[in-house]
């Protein structure tokens, strides 16, 4: 990945009023953007290139959206406002109005005060590294104005919502539905809130809606596919047979059974694997935390696997570069490349709901067979500029750690792409030897990292 100042693994994130997330940068953001497009886009004469903006419930999206929707404007860029949806749904939208671009005000998995941008290209993909290499350039030339009769317009598009929800049903088998079956559906009082209930509703399913009274400050709090424990308890309140937990901006998908047993982004992503095993999966993509008993379990079937680096976008990569449809991350996002051109946690809930319809099974006996390594992972702060790679006493407990596994596990460090933190990953068969290792490389980061 080139070098970029502003964009990180999932677009601009961090803290509302502070940085790339205050008003007056994202204007800037809005106009580089909009230039970039401007200088990209081979349009007729006379023809403003176009582009869709979403957000998700965060109250700060309102600031944000305006000060995005003036910088397009005065770049001669027209901008649709669709308001909150999922960000697989600007993605989808982008695509079907023809759009140059989609921008998502959002920042996902995290608390309601951060926020950030994203934007998806004409594709419905995400931007790829040159391009928004070239928008961070053009971030640093003055801010200016076009002539008023070239200035951007903007408009609602009433019917995004609707729209996206037939998209979302169109993925699910036709001779199939979800009728008989009781699903908890936790949204994480985010951008999903108003779509998703009605996707299994209309589908069939009887659907408990939770997690679906955003107010602007509630967005993933206890609640959602980062904090499963809320749908685990729901599941068993209401008896249902499945839980399907969203995040914030509706991309991940975590899912319980009516036992209240958690499935992450590996398990689910097996399901579906196994399901259309020998109809044209030729392979699937992970990462480099997918769980090596996943890996295992696929191998078992004969399934190649291959990992990229940590980020969806390069599990796309990957998977466009190998032509294999099926490609995921356990935290729970999941890529069907013949559903759509990007991670849907509504659309992935769908395929996993079909493999079970049509096998006939719940999602323990598609799970029978796959065993999940123990895995723990530590977030350490790490400062702005700490070399942790050659640091010597992080690679003593590194070596240190590895030569416990003996070759039966793993060791992973890595930077956060939107946080100032160093993961820590051990894995291995043995749960104690894992937490022991683990703790043991964090406890040799924040050594390191204090007398710096």
């Amino acid at each position: 990945m080139m070098a970029r100042k502003y964009f990180g693994t999932d677009g601009i994130r961090g803290r509302v009023g502070a940085g790339a997330i205050a008003p007056e940068f994202v204007l800037r953001l809005g106009y580089a953007a909009g230039r970039t497009l401007v200088r990209r886009e081979n349009l007729p004469v006379g023809e403003r290139p176009a582009v869709l903006i979403g957000k998700d419930t965060r109250v700060s999206g309102y600031m944000l959206e305006a000060a995005l929707e003036s910088g397009f404007s005065a770049a001669g860029v027209d901008v649709m406002l669709c308001g909150p949806l999922p960000t697989p749904a600007i993605a989808y939208l982008t695509r079907a109005l023809r759009l140059q671009a989609g921008v998502v005000i959002s920042a996902s998995h995290n608390p309601f005060d951060d926020n950030g941008i994203k934007f998806f290209s004409a594709q419905g993909t995400k931007l790829p590294d040159p391009v928004e290499k070239a928008i961070e350039e053009c971030l640093e030339m003055p801010l200016a104005c076009l002539d008023s009769a070239q200035l951007g317009r903007a408009r609602r598009v009433d019917d995004a919502a609707g729209r996206y929800i037939e998209f979302c049903k169109s993925t699910f088998p036709n001779e199939l539905d979800l009728r008989g079956l009781k699903i908890v559906v936790d949204c994480a009082h985010g951008a999903a809130y108003h779509v998703a209930p009605k996707v299994f509703h209309e589908l069939g399913a009887e659907v408990v809606a939770v997690g679906a009274s955003p107010n602007g400050l509630n967005i993933n709090d206890q609640v959602g596919a980062t904090s499963p424990e809320h749908l685990r308890c729901a599941v068993l309140e209401h008896r249902a047979d499945l839980g399907i937990a969203l995040d914030g901006d509706g991309d991940r998908l975590v899912m319980t059974d009516a036992a209240g047993n958690v499935y992450d982004g590996d398990q689910l992503l097996y399901v579906i694997a196994r399901q259309r095993r020998g109809r044209g999966v030729d392979g699937v993509i992970g990462t480099l935390m997918s769980n090596l008993g996943f890996e295992h379990a696929l191998g078992r079937l004969d399934i190649p696997f291959a990992r990229a680096k940590v980020g969806d976008r390069y599990v796309l990569e990957m998977m466009i570069e190998r032509g294999w449809p099926l490609g995921g991350e356990n935290s729970g996002h999941i890529i069907s490349l013949d559903k759509h051109t990007t991670g849907d946690g509504i659309i992935a809930a769908l395929q996993v709901l079909a493999a079970l319809a049509i096998a006939g099974e719940t999602l323990a006996q598609a799970c029978a067979d796959l065993t999940m390594y123990p895995q723990k992972l530590i977030n350490v702060g790490l400062p702005a500029g700490f070399d942790w790679q050659n640091d010597d006493g992080i690679r003593l407990a590194v070596a240190s750690a590895e030569k416990a596994l003996d070759g039966a596990g793993r060791v992973l460090l890595r930077p956060s792409g939107t946080e100032p933190l160093l993961r820590v990953m051990v894995e291995a068969r043995s749960a104690g030897l894992v937490l022991n290792q683990a703790e043991a490389i964090a406890a040799a980061v924040r050594s390191a990292t204090a007398a710096d």
